[in-house]
């Protein structure tokens, strides 16, 4: 076999219909237009056009609020999923990647201080909450903070 012989598979390729072809074709007449009106008309531009009315974006309001451009965006862990790492180990954004508990390498980790901890870590993040660093803390383990 050779590249100018490889062709599809008969039916995997239709041709497109040629609309407005005469009433034999099936889609003759007003070729699935309708009737009359701006919308049958070749050339027919509508983008946004209300009947004359306000466009819908005009009426609704605009600039509410702001959006914060220092707004630092945080990959997040719930203290309660570090439970199942063995007594003593040191917790880092490389070590959460790793296990799946952090899917963007890229962004800054936050512990947070959902459920309990019963094991001593030292948990060395960007940032904790804290409840988080108490509960650490409580448990005998230690916390070391990165800058974000």
């Amino acid at each position: 076999m050779r590249e100018h012989e490889v062709a599809p598979p008969a039916g995997a390729r239709r041709r497109r219909k040629r609309i407005g072809r005469g009433d034999a074709t099936g889609k003759g007449t007003y070729a699935g237009r309708g009737m009359k009106g701006q919308k049958s008309r070749s050339g027919k531009f509508l983008r946004g056009f209300e009947g004359g009315q306000m466009s819908l974006v005009k009426g609704l309001p605009t600039k509410r609020g702001f959006t914060n451009i220092f707004r630092i965006e945080y990959a997040t862990v719930k203290l309660e999923r570090l439970a199942d790492f063995p007594q003593g180990t040191r917790i880092t954004p490389e070590l959460l990647h790793q296990q799946g508990l952090v899917r963007n390498r890229k962004l800054p980790v936050k512990i947070l201080g959902d459920g309990e901890l019963g094991v001593p870590l030292t948990v060395a993040v960007h940032k904790l909450t804290a409840s988080a660093r108490e509960k650490i803390e409580a448990a005998g383990g230690s916390v070391e903070e990165y800058q974000a």
